[in-house]
Order: C-alpha cells, then sequence, then structure tokens
C-alpha cells in the first residue's frame, strides 16, 4: 500500500513524542502529502487561527509516491496557515529530506503548540525526540545542517530547518533541506519560527518496502520514466537549461512582468536568461552555471549549481561565498531581477544565495523590493530610510537589501512583512502585486490571460504551481490555447488545479506534468496502493482538495473579493509586445469559473459539490 502506515505527533509545549497509526480511511480519499495533511491540519485548527499563535499547526507530510522507483518521488509538503497570507499554506519540496522520512517509516509529522525554548526533532527510524537547539538558535540554515551531521556523527543525516529568516518572523520565511531545495512560499518558516523549531534530522534506513504490486510497479515506472527521457521539455530543455530556460521565451511572448509590473517585456532579460548563465563572463572568462542537480529519485535533473565571480563587489571580500551553491532558478532570477529591473546576473546570484542560506522566499522578496523601489522613484521612501539610494535597475540596492532582510536589521525589517502590508503601510496599497497578499511569480496574466484566473483563485494566493496553464497558453502542453484571449480558461484553469493536487498529494514533482498526464500517474498509484486507484477516482481526489482548501480559506474569512487582481492588471493595458493594449479579463472570466467549480456567486461550495466530494 506505499504509505508506511503511521504518523509522529509532536507536541511543543509538553515536550512529547508519540506515534499513532495513519487514518486509512482518509488516506484513501486525499492520497497523501499535500491533500492527506491538509485534511489533518483542517480537521484539527480553528479556520480564524492566528497563524504565528501556539493554537497553529504545521504539518511535514510524504506522498505515497514518496521515497519509491516513481520518478522524482523525492517531494515532501510542508501545510499550515500561513502568516503571509492568512489563508491555507501548502509548500511543497524536493531535495532528499521526504524519502528520508519515508525512509524511517512515517508518513507524516504533526507538530501542535510551542516549545519554551528552542529545539529541533530528532529521528532515527523509530527512535523520535526532541533535543535542545539553543546552540543552533541565530545559526544560518548552512550552519544548522552541518552542526547537526556533525554531533550525530552521520553526514546522511537529512536536515530540514529555518535560518535567520524564520527566527526573525520574516512572513515568507521557507523551510529549507539539503542547503538549497526550499518549501519557500507563504511563510511555512515563520510559523516554525513561531514554535521554537529550528530544525528536523531525519535519518531512515527501512526504505519503502510495501508497494501493493512491485512487479507492476517496477514496469510501469520505468515504462514512464522513458516518457520523460523522451519528451522535448523533460528530456532535453529542463536538463540542459533548468527552469530559466523559459526567461527569454516569456519575454518574447510580452509577459515577463518588469519593474513591479509597470512593463511586460525586459530589454535585460538575455543578461540574465539560461543561455547567460552557460556563457562565459567577461570579467573572469568562467561560466556562471557548474553543472546541473537532480533531487532524489528523479530523471529530470533541473536543478541549477552556479558560482559567482570573486571579483564582483557582492562577494569581493566574502570567500565564504565564493564556491559553488544553488543557482538561479526561473522565479527566483525574475523576482530578483526582472521585477527590479536588475540584470546583473552575478547580483541575482548572490541574493539568492543569501535566501538559501537565510531561508527567505526569493519570489516573494524579489516582488517586495519591486514595490520598494517603485517607492523611493516616486519619492515616498527616500535614501535615508532606505540606506542607499534605489532606482529600478539598481543591483547594489538589491545586494544592501538582500543583506538586510536576511539579517532582519534596518529597513530590512520592513521588507520581510512583504509587499501587500508595506505599500498599505506607506500608502499606496495598489502597488503591491499580489494576491490574498502573497506576490506574483514570473507571469504577466495581461500577456496569459488563464493565469490571472488561477492567481486570482489560487488558495495560497497568487501562485504559478497551483494551475500551471502556461504550459497550454505558451508550450502547447497538452493542447495549445491562445494567450491572449479568456475564452475556455475557467475549463482550463480548473483542470489544471485539480491535476495539480493529485501530483503534489501523490509526492511526486509537478514537472512530470510537462510529459506526462494523470492518466501516467495513475498506474503507478495504482500499482503503489491499489487498483481502486482509478483514473476517475485520481481526478475526484485533485478536485476534493481544492475544495476542501477553498473551504477553509472561506471559513477563515476569505470571500469572492478576495478573489482579484491589482488594479495595475485590470486597469493598465500592456505597453508592448503580442498583448500590447490588454489587461486581465479576470471580471470575464470569473462567474464562468464559479459555475464551473460547482461554487454559488459569492465563491461558496454548494451542498450538492460538497455532497459529491465527501466534505
Amino acid at each position: 500500500m506505499s504509505w508506511a502506515g503511521k504518523i509522529l505527533r509532536v507536541n511543543l509545549t509538553a515536550g512529547t513524542v508519540s506515534s499513532e497509526p495513519l487514518n486509512m480511511e482518509w488516506a484513501r480519499a486525499y492520497l497523501g502529502s499535500r491533500g492527506l495533511a491538509t485534511k489533518y491540519l483542517v480537521s484539527e485548527i480553528d479556520p480564524k487561527v492566528d497563524p504565528l499563535a501556539p493554537e497553529n499547526k504545521i504539518i511535514w507530510a510524504t506522498g505515497p509516491l514518496t521515497g519509491t522507483m516513481a520518478s522524482t518521488g523525492g517531494r515532501y509538503t510542508v501545510v499550515t496557515k500561513g502568516p503571509l497570507t492568512g489563508a491555507i499554506a501548502c509548500s511543497n519540496s524536493g531535495g532528499y529530506w521526504g524519502a528520508e522520512l519515508k525512509f524511517s517509516g512515517w508518513d507524516m509529522v504533526i507538530f501542535e503548540g510551542k516549545s519554551a525554548k528552542p529545539v529541533y526533532l530528532s529521528i532515527e527510524d523509530d527512535k523520535a525526540e526532541l533535543r535542545d537547539a539553543s546552540h543552533l538558535w541565530g545559526k544560518s540554515v548552512w550552519q544548522t545542517e552541518e552542526i547537526i551531521k556533525k554531533q550525530h556523527q552521520d553526514p546522511l543525516t537529512r536536515v530540514s530547518s529555518i535560518g535567520l529568516a524564520g527566527e526573525n518572523g520574516v512572513l515568507y520565511a521557507a523551510v529549507v533541506n539539503d542547503l538549497h531545495r526550499a518549501a519557500g512560499r507563504s511563510g511555512v518558516g515563520a510559523v516554525m519560527g513561531s514554535k521554537n523549531l529550528k530544525a528536523i534530522a531525519v535519518r531512515g534506513t527501512k526504505g519503502v518496502g510495501n508497494v501493493a504490486n512491485p512487479k507492476e510497479f517496477m514496469k510501469v515506472t520505468f515504462e514512464k520514466k522513458k516518457i520523460l527521457a523522451d519528451n522535448a521539455v523533460t528530456g532535453q530543455g529542463l536538463p540542459t537549461y533548468g527552469t530559466q530556460v523559459l526567461m527569454n521565451v516569456i519575454n518574447e511572448i510580452g509577459a515577463l512582468p518588469t519593474r513591479n509590473h509597470r512593463d511586460v517585456q525586459f530589454e535585460g532579460a538575455k543578461d540574465i536568461s539560461a543561455e547567460a548563465m552557460a556563457t562565459p563572463r567577461k570579467t573572469d572568462g568562467k561560466k556562471p552555471l557548474v553543472t546541473n542537480q537532480a533531487c532524489f529519485g528523479c530523471t529530470i535533473a533541473c536543478g541549477r549549481i552556479q558560482k559567482i565571480d570573486q571579483s564582483h563587489f557582492s562577494v569581493e571580500n566574502k570567500p565564504q561565498y565564493w564556491g559553488a551553491s544553488g543557482g538561479l532558478e526561473y522565479e527566483a532570477a525574475w523576482a530578483l531581477g526582472n521585477a527590479n529591473g536588475v540584470n546583473d546576473l552575478d547580483a541575482l546570484q548572490y541574493a539568492n544565495v543569501l535566501c538559501n542560506e537565510q531561508g527567505m522566499d526569493p519570489i516573494s522578496f524579489g516582488a517586495t523590493i519591486g514595490a520598494v523601489m517603485e517607492l523611493y522613484e516616486m519619492g515616498v521612501l527616500t535614501k535615508e530610510q532606505l540606506g542607499t539610494d534605489a532606482p529600478f535597475g539598481s543591483a547594489r540596492a538589491l545586494v544592501h537589501f538582500a543583506e538586510m532582510t536576511a539579517q532582519g536589521v534596518g529597513f530590512g525589517k520592513e521588507i520581510g512583512l512583504g509587499s501587500a502590508r508595506l505599500t498599505a503601510k506607506y500608502g499606496h496599497p495598489d502597488l503591491s502585486m499580489s494576491v490574498k497578499g502573497q506576490e506574483f511569480p514570473a507571469y504577466d496574466s495581461r500577456g496569459i490571460q488563464g493565469m490571472g484566473l488561477a492567481y486570482a483563485t489560487s488558495n495560497r494566493g497568487a501562485c504559478h504551481l497551483r494551475g500551471y496553464t502556461v504550459a497550454s497558453e505558451v508550450l502547447g502542453i497538452p493542447v495549445k490555447t491562445d494567450p491572449l484571449v479568456a475564452e475556455g480558461k475557467p475549463e482550463l484553469v480548473k483542470a489544471f488545479q485539480d491535476a495539480t493536487a493529485a501530483f503534489d498529494s501523490a509526492g511526486i514533482c509537478i514537472f512530470t506534468s510537462f510529459a506526462w498526464g494523470l492518466a501516467d500517474v495513475q498506474p503507478q498509484v495504482a500499482a503503489a496502493c491499489g487498483e481502486e486507484f482509478t483514473l476517475e477516482k485520481l481526478n475526484e481526489i485533485g478536485e476534493r482538495v481544492w475544495n476542501m482548501e477553498r473551504d477553509f480559506n472561506n471559513q477563515a474569512g476569505f470571500t469572492a473579493k478576495d478573489d482579484t487582481l491589482p488594479k495595475r492588471l485590470l486597469t493598465e493595458p500592456a505597453k508592448t509586445g503580442p498583448a500590447k493594449g490588454l489587461v486581465n479579463k479576470l471580471p470575464e472570466m470569473l462567474p464562468q469559473y464559479y459555475e464551473v467549480r460547482g461554487w454559488d456567486a459569492g465563491g461558496q461550495l454548494k451542498p450538492e459539490t460538497r455532497a459529491r466530494l465527501g466534505l
């Protein structure tokens, strides 16, 4: 059945750790990871709880395919109520930590309460205990991982932890594992910090031995890996160029948000693209990109390992940053670069490295800087307040803000609030490019209309990984749709959102969906978990998970009014490119989307929808 069948419950207030059986009825209805952890969370907390209060809970969860031979089966999720948004927060990470938790015999770890002092959880197979983390508090993610491995005298121990950002309550603090893989969005790291929980160290030696039909599972996973290898995106584009392959593509179609979404194309995009990362620098003759890297069980290997020029102003006196480290993904490169008009590749990598080292979401951080730079150019924020001149395009300002925010000093404390709170504080809330308080990723919804609807209705605030219609609207996967029209997008968005929820809940990477449909995932889940997992059932699980998250948000106080976009995207037409003259057509799409979803005009689940999905 591919689940371990056990969960760990950790009461931080009491300092206790206990084992309990996994609720198998829920596992069959919600599968695992995102779906199953959310079911536990919404069943156990008040939707109106303060995200940073001890009464909120935070859950680390694997899926039934995590730790197995399924390609990309290394994923885990962190689920809680998010402090950046006040909505459901489910953040997904790769690397090796998720598989290690499964190897130790656990599907999930639930933390409740708050510790009186810093602690970390140590898991070695069946043995789990809370340990003192006073010596780790104040340390970076990198230092924490190194110290714990030495302490346990085991280099194969896997660590999921927070840095200074999580300790200091940066509202978009991330949880980081394996040095530079992150459950990055919605502030899950801030919840961890609020509980005085520094890290979870895991060492598992059991493996995953309870696959329902091992012979069939080996056969079908082999077949599906071949599909990934033969696909142009998962077999060639992502291994060679990583997600950064999109930089020039999205710029050309006029959907690359630039300078806080004032523009839709960036004249400096080529300087910070995947191609630029693979080209020797003029300064030292070396390529920024060192190699690619894969997470556990991954046959795609889209991860980047990158080096900064040692003579670059950001690191010239900081040899600790001269080595190879986790490199730029497309979203991070966009947020740190285009959103601020910065085209200095080494400056972007330095800011990205600080986000990894101290545990910050580079998307929300970079997009918040975009708002700061616009406020500076308007004269609302001054050099005295910021500690530097901060016009769009300033690489030095970007580096300055990254250091301040990572350390939690000066104006960095304000940047750590995110753009929604910061712009509201300074009287210009419309300059926050966010939905439900969470900043946009790297696609302008005037040039890709479906993404506007996907952002507006995303359960965790603006997000590309909750319904990546870019696949269809730009790349033609699984079918090509016109990115500039609203027609048909409500149905498209719903299909992507439900399928993504099923992929996430299985414990595999959403990047497989460039080559796989749910029909490719289904036989793998059926062989691992049992024949009851038909394609129809997987589709229903995805829809059930989406509606459960929506229902939680409604109970937390979100209404149809929150399913919107910033005024700029609805009223200021794109200035250049194929989308020139267009705004996002959300008002046209939203009512139809509610209808397709089986919700009423107020965005609430209709009784018949609730009954059909068993909610």
